[in-house]
């Protein structure tokens, strides 16, 4: 069984009806909008749009075109794309972590009997941004964690400019991380997944 047949928050969604001029005619029709869990193939267009989103601002990418192939590689089912006609815009990947907090090897390990998911990178491709959709893609990732029942929680690491934006979509800072990456330091953030069984009996998942 495929994922989009028992995940209804991954299926295609249009985001916005045709509509029609008073002579009958359309006049114009938004992208249609499609949700998936990434593939290896995906890599090159997920680097693409990190690194022109992180280098200007940090230096640095969460995550290098290696290590992208090897989260999609490990664990696919813990990322999320959004495409529109096709085209990657953005995305979300992350792994399995098993500790309560974050430490340096998280930065490449996935644990597979861990049980929260720890969130390495969120980007939106530059033409696409000052929309709303990082928040969201998080809100449907987060919707996505709730139906996989190992999830307990999603982790997070950020620097001090980005808390507000995570706070409003729900994660808590738990204070410094231990992670540091050059000279960059980062606040950790958490969000609980809670309600499993019910999103399993009623959107099923």
């Amino acid at each position: 069984m495929s994922a989009l047949s028992v995940l209804p928050f991954l299926k295609p969604v249009p985001l916005r009806s045709p509509r029609s001029s008073p002579g009958g005619q359309r006049r114009h029709t938004l992208p249609a909008s499609e949700f998936r869990c990434l593939s290896p193939e995906d890599a090159v267009s997920v680097f693409e749009i990190e690194r022109e989103a992180f280098i200007s601002v940090s230096g640095d990418c969460p995550l290098h075109l290696d290590e992208i192939r090897h989260f999609l590689n490990l664990c696919p089912e813990l990322s999320l794309g959004w495409f529109e006609e096709g085209r990657l815009v953005a995305f979300i990947i992350g792994s399995l972590w098993d500790q309560d907090r974050l430490s340096q090897a998280a930065l490449t390990l996935h644990k597979p009997r861990g049980t929260a998911v720890h969130i390495h990178v969120l980007a939106v491709h530059r033409t696409f941004r000052q929309q709303g959709k990082g928040s969201i893609l998080m809100w449907r990732y987060l919707q996505y964690l709730r139906c996989l029942p190992f999830v307990r929680r999603a982790l997070l690491m950020c620097e001090d400019f980005l808390v507000p934006f995570y706070q409003k979509c729900g994660f808590e800072a738990l204070g410094p991380c231990e992670v540091t990456v050059g000279e960059l330091a980062f606040v950790e953030m958490q969000h609980p997944v809670r309600g499993h069984a019910f999103m399993r009996r009623n959107s099923g998942c």
